[in-house]
C-alpha cells in the first residue's frame, strides 16, 4: 500500500534508484576529461515554446539543453544523466535522460528504472502504458491518414478541434483524445503505419516487458506532440491516494531522436523520462548520499542477455548492491577492458548460452578463474564469497 512521502524522501529514493541503474548527475559527468577539454558546445535552436511541447513540464527539453551546453556530446558512448528539477508550478521532479543509445535497451532501462522507482515508493497497483508514433516516415503516413479521416468528419467535430485542424490534424486528434470524443476512439492507430524499423524497435520493447513480467498495456491513443516525439512513448498510471482526485506521482517518457537532430543538426539518439511529485514543493536543499563503489561489473552479449542483465541489476539493487554496466555495448573485449579499468573484483558474464541455460558466468578478476552459476544462486554465491553484506 502506498503511503505519502515527503519531497526530500522522494528525491532521495529517486536519486538512489537512478544511480543504481548507472545514471549520474551533471556535477559528476562534467568532470569527465573529455568534457573538460572540449572547447565547443553543441549549438542548438531550442526555444521556450519547445518546453511546452515535451509533455513533461519542459524537463525533457531542459535535460537536452544541459547535454548541449555542458559538452556531454563530446563523450563517445552512452550518456546516462539524471537531474533534480522543479516544475513551473514548483512541484518536485526528477528527470532521467539517455543519449547516444539507438537501440531499444535505452527505453528498457528507463522503463525498468521507473518500474523500480514506483515500487520503492510503495506503489503496487499500476500498469505501464506504451505506444509508438514511429519514425519520420511512419509519422508522414499516419498524419496523412489522420488528416483524411478527420476532414471527412469535420461536421462531427467540436469547434475547438476544427480550429486545431488549421494547426495540424495530429494536434486536433490529441484534443479529441483528451476530451474522450468518440471520433478519437474510431480514429486509425499509429501502430498500423509503423515502418519496418520502427515496428522492430517497438516489438523489442514489448519483448522486454514480457520477459520482465512488467504489467503493461499497449495504448494507441497515448499521444504526444508530433514535432517532439518519435517512436516510443510510455507512462505509468498510478492510483490516486485516499482523499485525492489525482495521482500524487506521474511518470512520462519517450524517444525524441528526430527532434534533437532538427534542433542541433547532429544525430544524437535520445530518450527521456520525468517523474513528478504533484502538489509537493521542492525542498530547500537536495538530499546528499553516496553509493558504495561497485566491485561487480556485468557484461552481456545479445538482446536476451541485455534484458537478463537488467533484471539482475534490479535484483542486486533491491539488496543494496551497486554494479557497473554498459548495456548498450555489444563488444565482449570492450566490456572486459572497461571492467579491468574499473578495478572490479568480480565480473558477471551473460551470453546467449547462459541466457538460454538460465545461468551466468562469475569471473574472479583477481584469481583469474570463472565458473557457471545458476541465476537463482548468484546472490547466495556473492554473499558466500563475502562480496556483499546483506
Amino acid at each position: 500500500m502506498h503511503t505519502e512521502c515527503s519531497p526530500t524522501e522522494f528525491l532521495k529514493i529517486a536519486s538512489h534508484t537512478a544511480e543504481y541503474f548507472g545514471f549520474k548527475t551533471i556535477e559528476v559527468l562534467r568532470k569527465d576529461p573529455i568534457c573538460k577539454s572540449c572547447e565547443t558546445t553543441l549549438s542548438h535552436t531550442i526555444t521556450k515554446e519547445d518546453s511546452r511541447l515535451d509533455n513533461a513540464s519542459g524537463l525533457i527539453t531542459r535535460g537536452l539543453e544541459v547535454f548541449c551546453n555542458e559538452n556531454l556530446h563530446a563523450i563517445n558512448g552512452p550518456v546516462l544523466l539524471y537531474t533534480i528539477d522543479t516544475t513551473d508550478t514548483n512541484e518536485t521532479a526528477v528527470s532521467f535522460h539517455i543519449f547516444n543509445v539507438q537501440k531499444s535497451i535505452a527505453e528498457a532501462i528507463l522503463i525498468q528504472l521507473s518500474h523500480a522507482l514506483t515500487g520503492e515508493l510503495g506503489y503496487t497497483d499500476y500498469v505501464v502504458k506504451i505506444n509508438s508514433l514511429g519514425d519520420s516516415d511512419s509519422m508522414i503516413r499516419y498524419s496523412r491518414e489522420i488528416t483524411n479521416f478527420l476532414r471527412k468528419r469535420l461536421d462531427s467535430m467540436p469547434q475547438e478541434a476544427r480550429e486545431l485542424m488549421k494547426v495540424h490534424a495530429f494536434t486536433a486528434l490529441q484534443y479529441l483524445v483528451e476530451q474522450g470524443h468518440e471520433l478519437s476512439l474510431k480514429s486509425p492507430s499509429p501502430l498500423e503505419y509503423l515502418s519496418d524499423q520502427s515496428r522492430k524497435h517497438f516489438r523489442d520493447i514489448i519483448e522486454y516487458l514480457d520477459m520482465s513480467a512488467t504489467p503493461y498495456e499497449i495504448d494507441p491513443k497515448m499521444l504526444a506532440h508530433h514535432e517532439y516525439y518519435s517512436d516510443t512513448l510510455f507512462s505509468i498510471d498510478l492510483p490516486a491516494m485516499t482523499g485525492m482526485s489525482t495521482p500524487s506521482l506521474s511518470l512520462r517518457g519517450g524517444r525524441f531522436d528526430e527532434y534533437v537532430e532538427r534542433k542541433t543538426h547532429h544525430h544524437t539518439p535520445a530518450v527521456g523520462a520525468v517523474a513528478i511529485l504533484h502538489e509537493k514543493p521542492s525542498p530547500a536543499r537536495n538530499p546528499r548520499f553516496k553509493l558504495q563503489t561497485p566491485i561487480i561489473y556485468i557484461i552481456q552479449l545479445g538482446f536476451g542477455p541485455k534484458i537478463r542483465s537488467l533484471m539482475i541489476i534490479d535484483e542486486l539493487r533491491k539488496e543494496g548492491i551497486s554494479v557497473y554496466q554498459d548495456l548498450a555495448n555489444d563488444s565482449l573485449s570492450a566490456q572486459l577492458r572497461n571492467a579491468e579499468a574499473c578495478g572490479v573484483k568480480y565480473v558477471i558474464i551473460i551470453g546467449q548460452k547462459e541466457f538460454v541455460d538460465g545461468t551466468v558466468i562469475l569471473r574472479d578478476m583477481e584469481a583469474r578463474r570463472q565458473e557457471p552459476i545458476p541465476c537463482e544462486a548468484l546472490l547466495r554465491k556473492l554473499k558466500r564469497n563475502n562480496t556483499v553484506t546483506v
